[in-house]
């Protein structure tokens, strides 16, 4: 079968993880949902945990390449480099909100150990990155001596909260019942907007 087969499969399974829960979650499900059989599931991916470990490999070599490539830009000064990965960021969490939450599920009940260890070490190979860029500005001067570690911790987690109820972020914003926050475009570039002052207000010098 071809890659899309492969590819309709990670797809399922991300919406039927967000559903119904990684437990709640069985191959059949998978394999009904996908319209395959579930020999082939098993014979792409082999088990759940190596499935849901293909789709986190998948999301997050994409947003490392992003990040590298920040990182990377001699024309990007630091805050730039900052701003460039809060668009990144925003940008990429909004689009795949049914893949955020099941992540958030697995770190939330850690019962998979493994599992558990894969997702904090992708999560730690990403915050490496801006970790190194807000040293970088510290050294130039031009960012205050912030913690860098908690600096991503306080991006993350504005996201996170955004993230955790469409039903309550409406609420915190103040819009309509029924309003969807994930895909207005309004609501995504107040989010960038309102996380780039945090993070010029947080870090540069001058301000």
């Amino acid at each position: 079968m071809s890659a899309d087969k492969k590819e309709i499969i990670m797809n399922v399974a991300i919406e039927l993880f967000a559903e119904k829960g990684f437990e709640g979650t069985s191959i059949r499900d998978l394999a009904t949902k996908a319209e395959v059989n579930v020999a082939m599931v098993n014979y792409y991916f082999g088990s759940k945990d190596k499935l849901f470990e293909a789709l986190l490999e998948q999301k997050a070599t994409f947003m490392r390449g992003r990040l590298d490539e920040i990182a990377s830009n001699p024309k990007l000064s630091e805050i730039e480099k900052v701003d460039a990965i809060v668009e990144s960021y925003v940008g990429r969490i909004l689009s795949q909100p049914a893949f955020h939450r099941v992540l958030h599920q697995e770190l939330l009940m850690g019962e998979r150990a493994t599992l558990h260890k894969n997702i904090v070490t992708v999560f730690g190979k990403n915050t490496h990155v801006l970790k190194t860029i807000i040293e970088q500005g510290i050294k130039k001067k031009v960012f205050k001596k912030v913690d860098p570690e908690l600096t991503m911790a306080t991006l993350i987690g504005t996201i996170n909260q955004v993230m955790l109820s469409k039903t309550m972020c409406t609420m915190l914003i103040d819009r309509e019942e029924g309003f969807d926050p994930y895909t207005d475009v309004a609501f995504k570039n107040r989010l960038i907007k309102h996380l780039k002052q945090i993070m010029h207000s947080y870090l540069l010098n001058n301000q």
